[in-house]
């Protein structure tokens, strides 16, 4: 069996989200270092899974049925 995550706990994605930011500000003259991007990636990456925490929780409440 294939475990599936959401796509918000893939640090993979996060990771190229992140590069894509920074080039785009590279682009508009700002430069960010590898530690900033270690450090924005991580954040991202926390966001992500707290996000994932409080949809899981709304989806219980708002279920319809019992879990068991």
């Amino acid at each position: 069996m294939i475990d599936i995550k959401p796509w918000w706990q893939s640090k993979t994605l996060w990771g190229a989200i992140v590069t894509i930011g920074s080039a785009a500000l590279g682009l508009l003259g700002y430069e960010l270092g590898d530690a900033d991007r270690e450090a924005l990636t991580g954040l991202l990456t926390s966001l992500g899974a707290a996000l994932g925490g409080v949809i899981a929780i709304i989806g219980r409440i708002q279920a319809k049925d019992r879990i068991g």
